[in-house]
């Protein structure tokens, strides 16, 4: 255990404990702290579930007949080529480390894709070649990049990177077949980020997104001739959530997802000119506008939108603004649309309730809201289990403690069970973000948990979550931070209504944000709960604001709040798990990632010292190749098998 800045109590007032014992495995990438063997039973019963793979829809080929997609294979998700619905899957990138942000660039063949190392997130920009394999870096190695764009011409890409300082999101652009020639092109003035979306036909003018936070987020244009940067939209006293689409080439104007006006983002066009007024196109549907995209053409538009969790796909004329939903879509979460180069097909990834994420393809006919039959390109394996006996979730709303209008506030939960009468164990599974919102997509891990420990998985939407309208997501903030953990206490009083849910064993698991959530819960809720798992969460905004990486600190900062003001620091160092660990009295795994440069290790590692300080039984990993998470399967397995074995130990009892 390291020493560090900001841990509450001083060795020399703390009862010290025994030291913790000490495995490793993975090659010694996976610390294992006062942790059991797993027992031989559970590895087996758990190996079909983990060997469960998914595919996610990247990017057409440069003749719109095949399709990169990201799958695994080996330890981490690789880039693949699919020349056919059903075709076989050709790996085409054999990296350690997972590969994202696959674009393939406008009028070629080649590719850009994103990598970092160990989970830190500095990812670094790649250049491939998929006829014969070769990649080549262009970005420093040392700085943190994303948000690739190609030009019309495939000449240049924009992309955003921390290159300049360390800590500002700025814009920059090179042409990928020289990285010397990379040059800032637009310098972040504070510590926002900056992100090129789309260049203009000519590709003298870039559309940029300034995200300030979850509901402050602005549309620049960016002059390239000149340098000068104009705000198309957003800022202001009235703040709002503008995220652009992309140019509209025949009218002057850009298409945009915007709040402004209203409770949810609607999609939205403007003349490009400054000071020029949005007009709203989809005002009539009262739910959040996700995934957009325009055909290069521009002739029609996808978007879907977010119904409750889950997607409803549209198809629009984006000259006369006509839409309509595309019917035979299946109940599912859909993300990624891509046009074909040639606009005649639609491709996507869509994630069901019962079934692993896979690609499909839409055909589309030659008036811009016609279309045809959906075609699945992938069938992801589920490791050979029978997927009619996996459990689809039911959504519920339980009250809370405010009203609305005088009547109790309904939160939303959705609500996985196990075949039979109950009363079943309960664990709840808390989302992050903290403007995260949890849909009823497919997890190996919750059907593994129904089968094997016979518990049901309760996933709420606390108050503050994404999806259900801007004053829902805004009750969060600042001050009001506990009011979300009270949505918790009144979950758990809502559990002990259900005839057929085990009020007397409720676990809680929840990570980052939700990892928060699970320990503030955890101090004011043992009396209620067994068990709790957290992984790389927060125990102190306070040491986590401080600590967190310098390119994301000030737009953490505008949603939990600025340390550096005085009363928001005693508000946070009052409320802080981890001055709050004597109050928690139930059995902890602990999970992190030794490179997470969102939530430090130190805020593991602090409320680790504080609970076994305290007497607490805690069992604590850390990976030393992972960051934010794990994405890594040998390390993904081992943290489902100690999930399972802490939960039937201590929940649902041996």
């Amino acid at each position: 255990m390291r020493f560090f800045p900001g841990m509450v109590c001083l060795l020399s007032t703390l009862a010290l404990s025994a030291e913790p014992s000490v495995t490793t495995v993975n090659n010694g990438n996976l610390v294992l702290e006062d942790m059991p063997p797993i027992p031989a039973d559970i590895v087996d019963d758990l190996t079909r579930y983990q060997n469960a793979r998914s595919a996610s829809f990247r990017d057409w080929t440069e003749d719109g007949k095949g399709i990169y997609i990201t799958t695994r294979f080996g330890d981490v998700n690789q880039i693949h080529r699919v020349d056919m619905p059903g075709g076989a899957r050709r790996q085409i990138t054999f990296f350690k480390e997972p590969v994202s942000s696959v674009q393939r660039q406008r009028r070629g063949n080649k590719v850009t894709f994103t990598r970092d190392v160990g989970g830190g997130e500095f990812y670094q920009v790649f250049l491939l070649d998929p006829d014969n394999g070769t990649t080549t870096m262009l970005t420093d190695g040392e700085s943190r990049n994303g948000g690739t764009v190609w030009d019309r011409a495939g000449r240049q890409i924009a992309y955003s990177s921390t290159r300049r300082n360390g800590t500002s999101n700025d814009v920059w652009m090179m042409d990928p077949e020289d990285p010397a020639s990379a040059r800032l092109v637009l310098e972040s003035p504070d510590g926002s980020y900056w992100t090129p979306i789309d260049f203009s036909p000519s590709g003298s003018k870039v559309l940029v997104q300034n995200y300030v936070s979850i509901n402050d987020a602005r549309v620049n244009l960016l002059d390239l001739d000149t340098g000068s940067v104009a705000l198309l939209v957003g800022g202001g006293e009235n703040l709002s959530a503008n995220f652009p689409v992309g140019f509209d080439d025949d009218n002057n104007g850009f298409w945009f997802v915007t709040d402004q006006g209203s409770e949810f983002r609607q999609l939205a066009w403007q003349s490009a000119e400054p000071g020029a007024a949005p007009e709203i196109v989809t005002g009539d549907i009262h739910w959040d506008v996700d995934s957009t995209e325009i055909s290069q053409d521009g002739r029609r538009i996808a978007f879907t939108t977010n119904e409750g969790g889950m997607s409803r796909l549209y198809l629009m004329d984006a000259r006369t603004r006509e839409y309509k939903a595309v019917q035979n879509i299946p109940t599912a979460i859909a993300s990624g649309l891509t046009f074909s180069p040639d606009g005649s097909k639609l491709a996507m990834t869509l994630n069901m309730p019962t079934t692993p994420s896979d690609a499909f393809v839409l055909e589309l006919g030659r008036a811009p809201l016609d279309h045809g039959q959906l075609t699945r390109w992938t069938m992801s394996e589920v490791g050979g289990l029978d997927t009619s006996r996996f459990r689809s979730p039911e959504l519920v709303n339980f009250p809370t403690f405010d009203e609305v209008d005088g009547v109790a506030r309904q939160i939303p939960a959705w609500v996985y069970k196990p075949q039979g009468k109950g009363p079943f164990p309960v664990v709840v599974s808390i989302h992050g973000g903290p403007e995260g919102q949890t849909r009823p997509g497919f997890s190996s891990t919750y059907q593994m948990w129904i089968d094997k420990l016979g518990v049901a998985v309760v996933l709420p939407n606390v108050r503050g979550s994404s999806g259900y309208g801007k004053s829902y997501l805004l009750l969060d903030n600042n001050f009001n931070r506990e009011d979300t953990v009270r949505d918790i206490g009144a979950l758990l009083d809502w559990i002990g209504t259900q005839p057929d849910l085990d009020a007397d064993r409720i676990g809680l698991i929840g990570g980052s944000y939700g990892g928060y959530m699970t320990l503030a819960s955890s101090f004011h809720y043992s009396d209620k709960l067994k068990a709790a798992v957290e992984r790389y969460g927060i125990s102190n905004f306070v040491t986590f604001l401080e600590n967190t990486q310098d390119y994301r600190r000030d737009s953490r900062r505008a949603e939990y709040g600025d340390e550096r003001d005085p009363a928001m620091r005693a508000f946070f160092e009052k409320t802080a798990p981890l001055n709050n660990a004597d109050k928690i009295r139930i059995p902890m795994l602990i999970v992190q990632g030794e490179n997470d440069p969102r939530v430090p290790v130190t805020e593991s590692e602090q409320i680790v010292a504080a609970l076994r300080a305290n007497g607490q039984s805690v069992w604590y990993m850390n990976a030393m190749n992972e960051g934010h998470g794990y994405r890594k399967k040998e390390n993904i397995d081992i943290y489902e098998q100690a999930t399972v074995l802490f939960f039937r130990k201590y929940l649902v009892g041996d």
